[in-house]
């Protein structure tokens, strides 16, 4: 079995250290990368290709959220696994949002550490104790809520083409699977990052999977 190859983002360089130090000692882990800022972390994600980013959201230049958004809109293949202090509700679901597979605080065990990895490199969602319960309620909730046609303002080929962008697919692949032209494809998702007020496809990824948004063809 191949290690899974890990990229490690934290800005505190002590801390940092020491978790590659811990992940290093770990048998089927490899430590491939570290970044101290979440700009950084994601032109490494995109260069190096890692299976997890271990990723904290507290970080200058860039905070993880964002990153973390970035990375799983260029490789969506790549989890994500937060490993922060910040515990409090809008942390936890805007990481989730941006597509997070987990979210575990920092002092979390070895073992939970080991397991959150090779749950989340396995393609798992896993979260710390007392925030699964948090994160299982808040979508509960929004489950029994009425349901209605996620952004309005979107024509139906619009929302088709929103929704094959926020399974991480670019416009030469959507152009294929909708039998469209690249050019056409292009100029759908400039209208619809217009209608939606958003300067890049990352964030309307995130504003797409914050509405449960698939795919009519899925």
């Amino acid at each position: 079995m191949e290690s899974l190859r890990v990229l490690v983002v934290d800005d505190h360089e002590e801390f940092r250290h020491s978790l590659e130090s811990l992940l290093g000692a770990m048998d089927g882990v490899e430590v491939v990368g570290r970044a101290g800022d979440g700009r950084r972390a994601a032109e490494m994600a995109l260069s190096l290709q890692p299976d997890v980013v271990v990723m904290d959201l507290h970080m200058p230049e860039l905070n993880g959220v964002e990153a973390t958004a970035r990375i799983v809109a260029s490789s969506p293949h790549i989890s994500v696994l937060v490993l922060t202090m910040m515990e409090d509700d809008d942390s936890v679901f805007a990481a989730v949002r941006a597509g997070a597979r987990g979210y575990l605080l920092k002092g979390a065990k070895r073992q939970e550490i080991r397991r959150a990895i090779e749950a989340v490199g396995a393609g798992e969602v896993i979260f710390g104790p007392g925030i699964a319960e948090r994160v299982t309620s808040y979508f509960r909730h929004v489950r029994s809520r009425p349901t209605a046609p996620a952004f309005p303002e979107l024509t139906d080929r619009e929302r088709e083409i929103l929704g094959k962008i926020a399974e991480g697919k670019d416009n030469s692949e959507i152009s294929r699977e909708l039998q469209l032209s690249v050019k056409t494809v292009r100029n759908h998702a400039s209208n619809i990052f217009a209608k939606l007020q958003v300067a890049h496809r990352a964030q309307a990824i995130v504003l797409a999977r914050e509405a449960g948004m698939e795919s009519p063809s899925t």
